[in-house]
């Protein structure tokens, strides 16, 4: 087992208004992060940052011993929270659009997701319904061969038959040498994949463990550990 993502002090400031302070945590190989907190919690500033599109106001972050930066962007791929797609786009135009623009893409493995997706190639974006969509976006930050998968909120705004396929998806498709961290509101739905989580309120960990670790010592599913922290948010 190796460390895959060192964060350390990692703080973002906006003019007078703190977005993260001093977030500091260890992801090790093969292990699935689940990163949770309310809406302005800082989730989404945090995973911006581990992907090299925002720049911290103090603190710093390695992946693979790599800094933050351009060769860090090399082995992290990232799924944003909203589609990144054109809408004239068919699904074999953003295939090739990322193989274009990433070295690692997989080009063989992204046709055999689309069809394990049940995704048309000939489709257009913007046909597409949201779930669709999605699984598009998860199968273009899959094909990928990298060491850290970052996906923020993959699971917004999709039905329960789509969730489970893309949970499903995650699950056959990073291997024991990478990491993944998952940002999502929708906890019950996917806290049986977390190895660890970090629970983010504020702009701070509020907790961090291992989730089997918390499960047994509060006596309740991540899902109520949650809810516990952020009754009153």
């Amino acid at each position: 087992m190796s460390t895959i993502l060192r964060a350390e002090n990692i703080s973002k400031s906006y003019l007078t208004k703190k977005a993260l302070t001093n977030i500091s945590f260890q992801l090790d190989s093969g292990r699935i992060l689940g990163l949770m907190g309310p809406n302005g919690s800082g989730k989404t500033t945090l995973l911006k940052i581990l992907a090299g599109l925002l720049q911290p106001s103090g603190g710093q972050a390695f992946v693979c011993d790599r800094p933050i930066g351009t060769e860090s962007k090399k082995i992290v791929s990232f799924l944003p929270d909203r589609n990144v797609m054109y809408p004239s786009m068919r699904a074999k135009d953003a295939i090739g659009f990322y193989a274009d623009f990433f070295e690692d893409f997989d080009k063989d493995k992204a046709y055999n997701m689309l069809k394990d997706m049940k995704l048309e190639a000939n489709e257009t974006v913007k046909s597409m319904s949201k779930g669709m969509v999605e699984k598009l976006n998860l199968i273009l930050t899959f094909s990928r061969n990298s060491k850290l998968y970052i996906l923020d909120e993959p699971l917004g705004g999709v039905d329960p038959v789509a969730r489970e396929r893309i949970i499903s998806t995650i699950i056959k498709t990073y291997s024991e040498d990478s990491s993944i961290i998952i940002s999502t509101h929708l906890v019950n739905d996917v806290e049986s994949i977390f190895d660890d989580v970090c629970f983010i309120g504020n702009g701070e960990i509020i907790l961090q463990g291992s989730a089997d670790e918390l499960r047994s010592s509060r006596g309740k599913s991540i899902d109520q550990i949650y809810v516990q922290l952020f009754a009153n948010e």
